[in-house]
C-alpha cells in the first residue's frame, strides 16, 4: 500500500464545535497531520456535547481522532502561533470574522509568515455582509437555507434536524475546498483564503428551488416524508411495529412497487407515467403499498421486496445500524482502543474506501492538552519557556 492520500500535509486547528473540526477530521482521517489547538482554560465546547462515560465526552471521540491536541490563548500567545503557522500547510479557524485581525493574526500577516498557507475561515454568515459579525451555528443555516420550511408534516411547524446537519455539509464543502486550494497552490506556489459560511453548502444541497422560484414563482411546501417528485415515497409501519422506507425515484422501481403489492393495475394509468403526476396521486399509492406492508412483519416484506427488486430500507435506530449486516460488510462501523476510556471504543469508518491509499483511524480524540510540549517542542519551544508560557496561562 501506498502511504495515505494526504500524508505529508499539515494541518492547523483553531475551530471548535463541529464545521470547522470536523473539516479538519475529514482530512486527518486521509493521513493529513492534524494538530488541533484549544484554549488553555476554554476547552472546545464539543467535548461536552451528547453523551459522556466517567465525565469524557463521547461524541469528541469521533471528532478529535487523528489530531494532536495542543493548548494556546491566540490572543495573549501570537509569535507562537505564527511559528506554528510558518511549519503548517492549512489553517482551519472559525473565529467570528475580525476577531484574529484584532490580535493581529488576519489573513495578511499570516500569509505574510507562510506564503503557501491554506488559511480556511469558516462562519455562520461569511467575511462579508450586513450579518457577517453576528454570532450564528448550523441551527440557523438549516432554518435560513429554507431546509426547516421543506421538513416537517404539511399541517405542523417548521423542522430543525437534531443534529449537525449544516455543519456536516459544511465540514464536506470546507474540506474539498481546502483540497482544491492545495491543488492550486501546487501550480502557482501561493496559498489563498477560503471564506467558507455555514448557510450555504445547505442551500446548494436543496437542489433546484431558487431555480424553480425565479422561473415559474413555485415555493416547495412542506410534504412530510412525501415528496413532490415521485410517489410512493413515504415510510411504512410493519405488522410487527417496525417501520421501512420506500423509494420509486425510477418508473421501474414504481412499476414493481405497485405491482408486488397487488395493484398492477395502477400501472395502466395515465398519471403513473412520471414521477410528478405520481405525486398527486400519493393518498391512493400510500394506501396501497401502506396496506400491503402494514399486514406483513419486517422480514418478509425486505424479502419480498428483494425478490421484485424494488427499493425498500429499514427505518434504523442505533441499534438496528450496529446490527445492519450491509453496514458490517461495509465495516462502517470500526473500534478504536482509547486509554482514557479505557478500551475499544466504537465509531463510524472514514467516509469513503480508496483502492490504494486508504484512510485510516490511528487513535479517538486525546485529553485536552495532550499533546502541547510535543507540539511545541517542534517550533524550537524549550523547557524553559514552555514552563514560563504555561505558568502565564499562554498555554
Amino acid at each position: 500500500m501506498r502511504p495515505a492520500a494526504l500524508d505529508g500535509v499539515k494541518v492547523l486547528e483553531a475551530a471548535t464545535l463541529f464545521a470547522g473540526p470536523l473539516a479538519a477530521t475529514f482530512l486527518g482521517d486521509f493521513g493529513a497531520d492534524v494538530t488541533k489547538i484549544e484554549h488553555p482554560s476554554r476547552p472546545d465546547a464539543a467535548r461536552t456535547h451528547g453523551a459522556s462515560k466517567d465525565g469524557v465526552g463521547l461524541w469528541f471521540k469521533t471528532l478529535g481522532r487523528n489530531k494532536r491536541l495542543a493548548t494556546l490563548d491566540l490572543s495573549r500567545g501570537r509569535d507562537v502561533f505564527l511559528s506554528l503557522v510558518r511549519e503548517n500547510d492549512v489553517l482551519v479557524e472559525n473565529f467570528r470574522p475580525g476577531t484574529l485581525e484584532r490580535w493581529g493574526l488576519g489573513p495578511s500577516v499570516l500569509l505574510e509568515a507562510n506564503p503557501r498557507l491554506v488559511i480556511a475561515r469558516v462562519t455562520a454568515f461569511g467575511q462579508v455582509g450586513p450579518w457577517s459579525r453576528r454570532p450564528g451555528f448550523g441551527s440557523l443555516a438549516e432554518a435560513m437555507s429554507g431546509f426547516a420550511a421543506v421538513t416537517g408534516e404539511p399541517d405542523g411547524p417548521p423542522t430543525l434536524p437534531p443534529f449537525g446537519l449544516a455543519d456536516g455539509i459544511t465540514a464536506l464543502a470546507t474540506a474539498y475546498a481546502v483540497l482544491v486550494a492545495l491543488r492550486e497552490r501546487d501550480r502557482s506556489g501561493q496559498g489563498q483564503v477560503i471564506d467558507m459560511a455555514i448557510i450555504e453548502p445547505i442551500l446548494m444541497m436543496l437542489g433546484g428551488g431558487i431555480t424553480a422560484y425565479q422561473q415559474t414563482g413555485y415555493v416547495q411546501p412542506r410534504l412530510g416524508n412525501r415528496s413532490s417528485n415521485n410517489a410512493p415515497r413515504n415510510v411504512y409501519k410493519t405488522l410487527d411495529g417496525r417501520w421501512v422506507a420506500v423509494s420509486t425515484s425510477s418508473q421501474s422501481i414504481a412499476e414493481r412497487v405497485v405491482t408486488l403489492v397487488g395493484r398492477a393495475d395502477l400501472v395502466a394509468q395515465p398519471w403513473f407515467a412520471t414521477g410528478r403526476e405520481r405525486a398527486q396521486h400519493a393518498d391512493e399509492l400510500d394506501d396501497a403499498v401502506g396496506s400491503w406492508i402494514a399486514a406483513r412483519p419486517l422480514e418478509l416484506v425486505m424479502e419480498e421486496f428483494e425478490k421484485a427488486e424494488a427499493a425498500v430500507g429499514p427505518v434504523h435506530d442505533i441499534r438496528g445500524i450496529a446490527g445492519d449486516p450491509q453496514y458490517a460488510a461495509l465495516g462502517t462501523i470500526v473500534s478504536v482502543d482509547d486509554d482514557e476510556l479505557g478500551g475499544p471504543v466504537e465509531m463510524q469508518n472514514v467516509l469513503f474506501r480508496l483502492s490504494e491509499s486508504p484512510g485510516s483511524i490511528k487513535w479517538a480524540g486525546r485529553p485536552h492538552g495532550a499533546n502541547t510540549d510535543e507540539v511545541l517542542a517542534e517550533i524550537g519551544v524549550t523547557p524553559d519557556q514552555l514552563a514560563a508560557l504555561r505558568a502565564a496561562g499562554v498555554v
